[in-house]
C-alpha cells in the first residue's frame, strides 16, 4: 500500500520527499490542511526545512493529499507511535536489531518472535520498517531483560535473518 501512495509522487520528487516524510513519523494531515501530529499542528516551514525543500512544496503536497480521497483518509488517520528504542537500555531494556535475509518475506516477526518466547523471554515492543519505504529495513524487538548470546546466536541461524546486533 505505502509503495502505491509514494508512487503517486513520482513525477514531483520534492512532493515525494514530504510525502516519505509524513510516512515515516507518522504525521497526519488534518482536513484543514494542516500537518500535526495527534492534535500538535507543525508547521510547514520546518517540515520544508527537514528535507531540504520550500515551504510552498509542503503546502502543495498537502493540497494534492486532500484532493485525493483515498490519501485523504490514509493521511487523517495515520498515527505516530512512541518508539522505545532509543531510551530503552536506560529503562533496562534490551534492543535487538534483526537484518532480514528479504525484508520482504513474510514471517520474519514470527520466526523471531518464537524464538524468544520459548526461552523465556517477554518481547516489549517489535517495530518492523516498511520495505517499501526504507532502503535498508530491518526489525527492532526490544526485550524485558539481557539477552544472553546464545540466543543471539539461535535468532542469527534463523533462515531469513541475515545479521542480528544487540544493544543493552
Amino acid at each position: 500500500m505505502w509503495r502505491e501512495v509514494v508512487e503517486k509522487f513520482e513525477r514531483f520528487p520534492s512532493q515525494k520527499k514530504v510525502v516519505e516524510l509524513l510516512l515515516e513519523r507518522g504525521f497526519q494531515v488534518s482536513s484543514e490542511g494542516k500537518v500535526a501530529s495527534g492534535g500538535i499542528k507543525i508547521p510547514h516551514t520546518q517540515i520544508a526545512k527537514e528535507i531540504g525543500v520550500d515551504r510552498r512544496v509542503v503546502d502543495m503536497t498537502v493540497k494534492r493529499i486532500l484532493k485525493e480521497p483515498e490519501l485523504k483518509k490514509i493521511f487523517e488517520n495515520i498515527r505516530s507511535i512512541a518508539f522505545l528504542t532509543d531510551i530503552a537500555p536506560l529503562l533496562g531494556l534490551t534492543v535487538i536489531i534483526i537484518h532480514p535475509a528479504d525484508a520482504k518475506k513474510r514471517g520474519i516477526l514470527g520466526e523471531v518472535a518464537t524464538v524468544i518466547a520459548k526461552r523465556g523471554f517477554s518481547i516489549r515492543q517489535a517495530v518492523s520498517d516498511d520495505p517499501y519505504l526504507v532502503d535498508n529495513p530491518k526489525l527492532t524487538i526490544i526485550t524485558d531483560k539481557n539477552i544472553p548470546g546464545e540466543l543471539i546466536a539461535e535468532i542469527g541461524r534463523i533462515k531469513s535473518v541475515k545479521g542480528v546486533q544487540i544493544h543493552q
